[in-house]
């Protein structure tokens, strides 16, 4: 176990509909030693040949976006921010390259793609200042989903699960117990499931502080609620800590 926050990044893939808004999100494997078993956005650490890529293409600064994209590949088969990405049959042959251990930034040359890192707009970064096995120090961005059909396939072993779903769906599906969600997860479902629309989430993005949002315990009435700052765009900002990591 270690205090060192890990980089990572995850992107909340958006797409608007006739009966509203999704979002895509995985079901992580039970097996898995971070979020078991838990709905997450696709995401993950920040590697050093995302770092080389951003670089590669004058945006060195940008390296968690190539992260945010080059995961929701691995773990969905979809492939959102690419310029000339608009066959969903090709989300397969990306996504089994990458697996197969194929280099991003050659894959992309290799189909004719470019990242559209201005598609990515930050919407939170969050860091846990609580111990525990891995602790990840994630920017979190919003992006439109890719034209087109995109059908989501989750990353074999990590994954058991990849789809699109209403962020009200899946705060139902939670409030059941049908599925289970880490503190952060539900906090920016919440966020998400009070807008209509791409566009009103977006602007609710640009509207707030993207200064690290770091949870802390204290005591109302006896009880001890995980809180995180008020006045951040986020409807609920506390929970009792006894729900907060297990829900």
């Amino acid at each position: 176990m270690t205090d060192e926050a890990i980089p990572a990044a995850t992107l909340v893939v958006w797409r608007d509909g006739a009966s509203g808004p999704q979002i895509l999100v995985v079901e992580r494997s039970a097996k898995m030693a971070f979020a078991a078993g838990a709905i997450v956005f696709p995401g993950g650490r920040i590697d050093v040949e995302d770092g080389e890529l951003a670089a590669a293409l004058g945006r060195p600064e940008d390296a968690a976006r190539i992260t945010a994209i080059r995961e929701t590949i691995e773990e969905t088969a979809v492939a959102p921010a690419l310029l000339g990405a608009t066959d969903p049959a090709l989300g397969g042959e990306l996504q089994r390259a990458l697996l197969d251990g194929e280099n991003f930034a050659g894959l992309l040359g290799r189909f004719g793609l470019t990242p559209d890192l201005n598609a990515l707009t930050p919407f939170a970064r969050w860091m846990p200042a609580f111990k525990q096995p891995r602790k990840f120090d994630t920017l979190f961005y919003l992006a439109p989903a890719p034209p087109g059909d995109w059908q989501p396939r989750p990353q074999p072993a990590e994954c058991v699960a990849a789809e699109w779903a209403s962020p009200s769906e899946l705060l139902d599906r939670i409030e059941r117990g049908d599925a289970s969600a880490i503190f952060p997860t539900k906090r920016n479902l919440e966020r998400l499931a009070q807008h209509p629309s791409l566009g009103a989430a977006l602007s609710d993005a640009r509207a707030h502080s993207l200064d690290t949002i770091i949870p802390w315990v204290e005591e109302f009435d006896g009880v001890r609620q995980v809180c995180i700052p008020e006045g951040r765009g986020y409807p609920v900002t506390s929970e009792p800590l006894a729900t907060a990591f297990r829900a």
